[in-house]
């Protein structure tokens, strides 16, 4: 049978995060379990679809949901109803939108490299603001016959230069234009699964594959049940432009098992596990005038969510030319391998996706590289 020992494939210690690259997260026992046991009966995927999607937002108390092939897939099927609706000569036309109403507004602080999702669709960015500042009147002044939504990326809600959520809802409700959130990896907190559709945006997309712990490959739509009815025409199994971005039913269902075993979790427990892994890392590298450790939260868009303390450690002069980059690297080709995170000025360790025990591994193989090993 096949395995990661035969294919040769190494098993890594993921101090970096819920990154794709990484796969994401580790699914619960439970979670797998429920998937082999829908493995053995065919169903309708529309029917599944339909009554998932009723049952989860019947659990998250919104008005409606979909599951998807991944929150980057959800990002287009968004953005397609958006901009073609329910008309099926346009949901067939897409991603061509030369004719219809396809103007995404977006702050240029939240442009990043998942906003393709949505140009896969056929939208056109126009984008407000600066580096610096954007104002609410920047939002309303945008708004034209061609917009379709306005996106906003929760990661950038940290810049300065960004108009909080609550305002851009505002400013885009008074004119009838929806809001599409990309909340991928904005769990913890839990009740982010409420508080986005609470403030009143209009479709919301989280990935089942990061803190939810279901399978890597799925996504969580939440929304306007008008708007997630037309998501559902331009998604598999119909013949538009979600039909690549296929779902399998034993996704469907291991999503729909992890978000019953979230809701059902103590994340106070899970928030202390990780203060005490990122305490005991501080408190056991060996102490060298050339780094500098320090705990803390994130404070630019990175790896979310921000409320996760890490591990940020930078590197002075050396007699052994250590620096972030060297030391990211001897980790990544050590064994295990050990995956981390660098910025412009630190390298970092996430204990978001850490095992029990793997602090102390990370700490003998950080000591043994400051220590010239």
């Amino acid at each position: 049978m096949a395995s990661y020992d035969k294919l040769g494939v190494k098993k890594i210690i993921n101090a970096a995060g819920t990154y794709t690259k990484y796969s994401g997260s580790l699914m619960h026992k439970q979670v797998v379990i429920a998937m082999q046991q829908a493995s053995k009966h065919f169903v309708d995927i529309d029917e599944l679809l339909d009554k998932s999607g009723k049952y989860i937002s019947d659990l998250l108390k919104t008005e409606s949901a979909l599951i998807t092939s991944g929150a980057a897939a959800g990002m287009t099927i968004a953005t397609a109803a958006c901009i073609a609706g329910s008309d099926l000569s346009s949901i067939k036309n897409l991603p061509d939108a030369n004719n219809l109403s396809n103007e995404i507004i977006i702050m240029r602080s939240h442009r990043n490299f998942y906003d393709q999702a949505m140009r896969t669709a056929g939208a056109k960015f126009v984008e407000i603001g600066n580096a610096i500042e954007t104002f609410p009147w920047e939002i309303s002044s945008a708004i034209n016959e061609k917009t379709a939504a306005i996106a906003y990326f929760v990661q950038s809600d940290l810049l300065r230069s960004s108009v909080p959520l609550s305002k851009v809802i505002e400013v885009a409700h008074s004119k009838n234009i929806p809001v599409i959130v990309d909340a991928a990896a904005e769990l913890p907190p839990s009740k982010n699964l409420y508080k986005f559709t609470q403030m009143g945006a209009d479709l919301v997309l989280f990935s089942g594959g990061k803190d939810l712990r279901g399978p890597q490959s799925s996504g969580l739509m939440l929304g306007k049940k008008k708007l997630i009815d037309n998501c559902k025409k331009h998604s598999y199994p119909n013949h538009a432009i979600g039909r690549p971005m296929k779902l399998d039913k034993e996704t469907i269902i291991g999503l729909v098992t992890a978000i019953e075993l979230y809701l059902e979790e103590n994340h106070d427990a899970r928030m202390k596990r990780w203060k005490r892994q990122v305490e005991t890392i501080k408190q056991n590298i060996i102490s060298t005038p050339y780094i500098k450790i320090k705990i803390d939260t994130i404070n630019q868009p990175l790896t979310q969510p921000s409320c996760i303390p890490r591990i940020f450690i930078q590197f002075h002069e050396n007699e052994h030319n250590l620096d972030k980059e060297t030391v990211a690297q001897k980790l990544m080709n050590g064994s295990p391998p050990i995956a981390v995170v660098i910025d412009k000025n630190t390298l970092n360790i996430n204990p978001h996706m850490l095992n029990d025990g793997e602090e102390k591994i990370i700490v003998d193989k950080i000591n043994n590289i400051l220590s010239g090993g």
